[in-house]
């Protein structure tokens, strides 16, 4: 056989081993799933959500975290087919005026029903205990807020054993907000709250001033652990409208959501 030949009956079989490997179309595709993403509703057909909600939902690890306006829960979650369903679901324990104080009940109701889901794009659709929820991609309905220029809102207190939320702190109601020109203002519970953040990627270092005034107890506490927080280097993290800091020199931070 001469080597043109050989050439020619070697193009043809790699020609044709590549048709046959050639099935990207047919490749089976990872099926759509609510893991690793949150969610919050917009639409509520049945049974509403007493106070009005919003229904929160996060997936993450094959756990679920849930909220609609009152106590934050969570526990082990399995998406059996189109069928969601919970293990026990620890809850947070802050009263909650009415009509809100019924939906953590409401919640519940919903997630242990083992309620369907359906996923179509960043819509999730959950049905059960007498409630159709429309809800949508966290990302989707809250684009990512800037750092600087937003007024942010703490709502929870990161301590090196516990995230910790009360009603005290909701209350105190401490904010943070960081000029485009680093200049910081704000409360931190108590005291009004001035000074610089030196902003560098995600690290952040904190020179923070206070008035001196002072206040009930249980908001001194709140405003020590702001501070803590904020003192010296951090690091912060804008996801959709939320904040965290963290400390790592003293193992604090804060969570905070955007005004």
């Amino acid at each position: 056989m001469s080597a043109t030949r050989a050439c020619g009956v070697l193009l043809a079989v790699t020609l044709a081993a590549a048709g046959c490997s050639s099935g990207s179309d047919t490749d089976p595709q990872p099926e759509a799933t609510p893991m690793g993403k949150e969610y919050v509703s917009t639409k509520v057909e049945g049974l509403p959500i007493p106070g009005g909600g919003p229904l929160n939902l996060g997936f993450k690890d094959n756990r679920v975290m849930a909220s609609a306006g009152c106590n934050s829960a969570s526990g082990p979650v399995t998406l059996n087919g189109n069928v969601l369903e919970t293990g026990q679901l620890a809850m947070t324990l802050i009263g909650c005026p009415e009509p809100t104080a019924g939906a953590d009940g409401w919640m519940t109701g919903l997630l242990e029903s083992k309620p369907t889901w359906k996923l179509d794009g960043p819509n999730l659709t959950i049905t059960g205990n007498g409630s159709t929820v429309t809800l949508l991609d966290r990302k989707v309905a809250h684009p990512d807020k800037p750092l600087t220029g937003t007024t942010w809102v703490v709502t929870s207190l990161v301590r090196p054993d516990a995230v910790v939320s009360s009603v005290a702190l909701d209350e105190a109601r401490p904010t943070l907000t960081i000029a485009p020109d680093g200049a910081v203002s704000g409360s931190a519970g108590c005291n009004r709250m001035t000074g610089t953040a030196e902003i560098a990627g995600n690290d952040v270092t904190f020179k923070i001033g206070t008035t001196k005034m002072l206040c009930a107890p249980e908001v001194m506490e709140v405003e020590t652990q702001v501070l803590g927080a904020l003192d010296g280097k951090t690091t912060a993290t804008v996801d959709s409208d939320m904040l965290t800091i963290s400390n790592a020199a003293n193992g604090t931070g804060l969570k905070l959501t955007a005004e």
